[in-house]
């Protein structure tokens, strides 16, 4: 049997059980394709990542992502939560305060702060697109936006490795208090080959973040996601393109999750060049040894 370090993180939170959860494999060279799957579905979280030695010395480290369904190409929380790992364990140090991540999505840059609130980790994510512009009474879109109070910009579907609808909602009251048909998710989703609908709300006055938003997942399971790291990215895309974005100098700050118990935070940055930063803090909660056998 063959002992590989696992660490369980929270990520975009600075306390346990305030963001998103994911488990993380280091050492996990023998492992394939099936035993990874394996592995992210009985650890039962969001994702699950296994981190390789590089093969390039550009690269700090080679990740693989795994749902408990299937293989994610790219995912923010992963990303930014291995991050963590790997500098918590030192099996990579960060050169000019970057680390280099290679994995299906290519290599990303990510950014490592450290201050005296604790380390802030941020990805470049992948570049997204707007997929379509609709009105809010496109027919794909009615159950799913039935009742819902929208905002001034339209809904579009952006495309950034995942697909996602993104829905601005009248005010950040109107946004916690939704209850989503899921039926009419799903099959917004499904239609239109979408994770689902992405809604957020400019902050109230005097929050200490500048949007609230809701992910809810509709391709496959049906579930509302505690924080969204590549989710966030495409509608900080969307935000630049209409002009749109909250903060300053292109930051700003975002509160997810309170409706199912969590309360992450998330930092957006869109860079000079239009590229998107996504992060935040992370948490350590789980430390241990997996103890899963090779191919």
């Amino acid at each position: 049997m063959t002992s590989r370090r696992f660490l369980q993180l929270d990520v975009f939170s600075t306390r346990a059980g305030g963001g998103n959860p994911l488990a993380v494999v280091l050492d996990a060279e023998g492992l394939d394709e099936a035993a990874m799957q394996a592995i992210a579905r009985w650890t039962r979280l969001p994702e699950t990542t296994f981190v390789f030695a590089p093969a390039d010395a550009a690269v700090s480290y080679e990740i693989r992502m795994f749902s408990p369904q299937k293989e994610v190409p790219f995912a923010g929380h992963p990303s930014v939560g291995t991050a963590h790992a790997v500098l918590e364990l030192g099996l990579a140090q960060a050169r000019a305060g970057t680390l280099v991540q290679d994995g299906i999505a290519g290599r990303l840059p990510l950014e490592i702060h450290e201050d005296a609130s604790g380390r802030s980790i941020a990805i470049r994510t992948p570049r997204a697109a707007v997929g379509e512009v609709v009105t809010a009474d496109d027919p794909r879109l009615r159950a799913a936006l039935r009742g819902w109070r929208l905002g001034a910009l339209p809904p579009a579907l952006m495309e950034g490795g995942r697909r996602w609808w993104v829905v601005e909602v009248a005010d950040e009251a109107t946004l916690r208090a939704l209850t989503p048909d899921w039926e009419a998710i799903a099959a917004l989703a499904e239609q239109t080959e979408a994770m689902g609908v992405f809604a957020y709300a400019r902050a109230d006055a005097g929050a200490e973040w500048d949007l609230a938003v809701r992910a809810f997942v509709g391709l496959g399971r049906r579930f509302e996601d505690a924080a969204s790291g590549a989710a966030n990215a495409v509608l900080a895309a969307w935000l630049d393109h209409r002009g749109a974005l909250p903060g300053r100098g292109g930051r700003y700050r975002v509160s997810q999750g309170r409706e199912i118990g969590a309360d992450a935070r998330l930092t957006l940055f869109v860079d000079a060049d239009g590229e998107v930063w996504s992060g935040g803090q992370v948490r350590t909660v789980i430390r241990g040894t997996l103890d899963w056998p090779g191919t």
